[in-house]
């Protein structure tokens, strides 16, 4: 699959600035050098026991059973339906239930690749098997990576599972999302350019201890930036997964790809693109009809949500734009009303058209290794001929928000556009994470949190107004 690196400059948006913005943070933070943690810190400690499972991960996706009445299954596998793409039908009976995929990694031997699982108000344990793969990259062998998906999972309900049968087991517990539905409340938590740094450390503990509790992380890219590292040091990945071990092995996280999840190397031998993260962590892309794990869509509680790939392919005619088109009229807003894209650079040119004429709520992006909210704007007059770049505030736009501020080692990105363009309504060069609440069809509730405060205080905030159903301007400036 091609692929294109690409710079983005500025704060979110790669536009010509406009004068008179919103708000610049006065919020100073002391100015100290990002480092990574050492291995030995004890964030990345190695489970005890022989091979016992480690960088323990969940991701929960909706599937649907479809009969065509009330007494015989469907026989053939077209009537396996991935919900969205079900059509009323009088004789259609539907039956929807979650998956999960549970990823982990033994060292010593591949061990068992069966997951146990109950839930809380059984005691009946039921098995899945899962497969286990491995790779190299340049003089590192990876452990035995296992990923296993778990069936027919009921809706809102407490489930146990326990890996590393018949050697070292570990259990661990996940919630299954509500039902799929119109105004279903659902809190997302959203953290990017994570790595592995002692402000990356803060940041997931920030999250964790936030009172207004995610119950699925949306991480928009650049994961463990083992890159950094002589020869891409694919230990780092070990770190990074042990280190997000403590969330992700409890609640789903949502992977966007990001430039440092790339690890194209020639210069030691290293041509296959994305090769540790499409080893280590699987996304159910083929259930979106998707041709690559890059870009796909998920269904959580009243969300839609599309994640895009920055570097891939993605003008008119490429196959990820071509899946974009098709997939933005299967989104129903009278079922999931808010629709929510996620890309790891921020994404703004002129075929931002199709995220306005489907009136995409919120676009959350990374790369930028700091903090910006927009106002509702878009350029999707422009042409080459008349040179109407400048972006207008718009009501049918989304909102876009960079949240590139998890932590890593690269530090922070203080160089802002002077002076602040109008379409910034809020901007700040700090460490952190966000929430993103939503309570029904008409209103979502979001709110960032910078590390240095009080797991409650929040630095920004907006209230949303869902653009389908309560389309009313939402804008927090004055301009």
């Amino acid at each position: 699959m091609g692929f294109s690196v690409f710079a983005v400059l500025g704060l979110i948006l790669n536009l010509v600035a406009l004068c008179n913005g919103g708000t610049t943070s006065a919020f100073v933070r002391k100015p100290e050098k990002t480092v990574d943690m050492p291995l030995d810190a004890d964030v990345f400690k190695v489970p005890s026991g022989y091979n016992a499972p480690q960088q323990l991960l969940e991701f929960l996706i909706i599937f649907c059973f479809c009969w065509v009445d009330s007494t015989r299954p469907a026989l053939n596998s077209s009537d396996l339906c991935y919900l969205r793409d079900l059509e009323a039908s009088v004789n259609l009976i539907k039956f929807s239930l979650w998956r999960s995929i549970v990823s982990w990694v033994t060292m010593d031997e591949p061990g068992s690749s069966i997951v146990l699982y109950w839930s809380e108000k059984s005691k009946h344990k039921k098995e899945a098997k899962g497969t286990v793969v491995t790779y190299r990259y340049y003089n590192y062998t990876s452990g035995y990576i296992h990923h296993c998906t778990i069936k027919n999972l009921k809706f809102n309900t407490k489930y146990y599972y326990e890996v590393g049968i018949g050697q070292t087991s570990r259990t661990f517990w996940f919630m299954t999302p509500p039902e799929v539905g119109l105004d279903v409340p659902y809190t997302f938590g959203l953290i990017g350019d994570l790595g592995q740094s002692f402000d990356s450390n803060v940041t997931l503990t920030h999250y964790e201890l936030n009172p207004t509790k995610g119950q699925t992380l949306l991480f928009v890219g650049d994961l463990s930036y083992a890159d950094n590292y002589p020869n891409h040091d694919n230990v780092r990945w070990d770190t990074w997964g042990r280190f997000i071990e403590r969330s992700a092995a409890y609640q789903p996280w949502i992977w966007t790809a990001g430039n440092h999840e790339i690890d194209f190397a020639p210069e030691i031998g290293e041509t296959k693109p994305f090769k540790p993260y499409t080893h280590r962590y699987h996304v159910p892309y083929k259930a979106s009809g998707s041709t690559a794990p890059f870009w796909y869509s998920i269904k959580r509680a009243s969300a839609y949500i599309i994640v895009l790939s920055s570097y891939s392919a993605y003008g008119k005619y490429t196959p990820q734009y071509k899946w974009l088109e098709e997939e933005f009229p299967k989104v129903n807003r009278s079922e999931t009303p808010w629709l929510i894209v996620l890309m790891h650079a921020p994404w703004y040119n002129s075929y931002n058209y199709i995220i306005w004429k489907y009136k995409v709520d919120v676009v959350f992006a990374g790369h930028v290794h700091a903090y910006e909210r927009s106002e509702r704007v878009s350029n999707i007059a422009y042409n080459v001929v008349n040179g109407l770049c400048t972006p207008v505030k718009d009501q049918s736009a989304p909102v876009y928000i960079t949240i590139g501020d998890g932590g890593n080692l690269e530090g922070l990105a203080t160089n802002m556009t002077e002076p602040q363009p109008k379409y910034s309504a809020f901007r700040e060069a700090s460490f952190g994470h966000a929430t993103f609440a939503i309570k029904n069809r008409t209103h979502a509730y979001y709110s960032w949190h910078r590390n240095q405060d009080g797991y409650a205080v929040e630095a920004d905030s907006l209230w949303f107004s869902n653009r389908y159903w309560h389309s009313v301007d939402d804008s927090t400036s004055t301009q």
